[in-house]
């Protein structure tokens, strides 16, 4: 089965760069993690505090290990700083 997620995260204002380097950051070593097929940032481009992550994973268990890998945890400590409202996490599924 794989995992479709689908990421929507708001900055306060003043935030946007920072948010966007963060996500940046992340890309190479997501993508290198076992189960681990896409993981994309996008920014809304009528609204540069909203960025959407459109990421694809293995299994939930591959998404579930994300969680714990240290350069996730680094973000979470970023977004506690940054983030104007909680991120909505979406995970879908292909019938």
């Amino acid at each position: 089965m794989t995992l479709h997620v689908v990421a929507e995260i708001r900055v306060k204002a003043g935030q946007e760069d920072r948010l966007r380097t963060a996500l940046e950051a992340m890309i190479e070593p997501t993508l290198t993690e076992p189960g681990c097929v896409v993981y994309q940032p996008f920014v809304d481009p009528n609204d540069a505090a909203h960025m959407v992550l459109i990421e694809e994973w293995k299994s939930a268990g591959a998404l579930e290990e994300h969680f714990l890998a240290p350069h996730f945890v680094h973000l979470a400590g970023v977004f506690d700083e940054i983030l104007a409202e909680p991120v909505t996490i979406n995970r879908l599924i292909a019938e």
